[in-house]
Formats: C-alpha cells, structure tokens, sequence
C-alpha cells in the first residue's frame, strides 16, 4: 500500500462520489482505477460489460491483473454473449 498524490480538484471530485455513491473517498478512488485499468485493457467493452467483469472477479477473490491478461473473465473473450 501507498500514497497516491491527486490535485486538489480531483480529491474535490472523488469526495463528491463517494458521497453519491455512499463509498469512502478511498473506495471510490480504487473503483475508478479498476475500471480505467479494465477500460485500458479492454477497450471494446462497454462500462456495463465491465462492471459485470469486476463483480466476476470479486467472486474470484479480486481483481489480479495476470487473471486478466491470461483473458479468464468470460466478458473479454471474443464472441461472449452480452
């Protein structure tokens, strides 16, 4: 674990959703890094496709970046149904 340095502003938008979306500011700030890593990765996925994704790998025990680059989640693989 460590410490991240974020603008003034960005901190500003993380407390704002973390209220709306009743998460810490910490919490708030790994989702929106889970999806941009997801988003980077995979980026003909939609955002629902991805969050599907991140459920499925909570289920597994979280997100490990080797389990997504192996392409296990049923979500990345070409022809998956919707």
């Amino acid at each position: 674990m460590g410490i991240v340095k974020i603008s003034d502003l960005m901190h500003e938008n993380l407390r704002v959703a973390s209220n709306a979306m009743s998460r810490s500011i910490n919490a708030q700030a790994e989702h929106w890094m889970k999806i941009g890593m997801l988003a980077e990765l995979y980026p003909h996925l939609t955002h629902q496709q991805l969050a599907r994704a991140l459920v499925q790998a909570e289920l597994k025990g979280g997100v490990d970046i080797t389990a997504l680059l192996d392409d296990t989640l049923p979500e990345t693989k070409e022809g998956a149904a919707q």
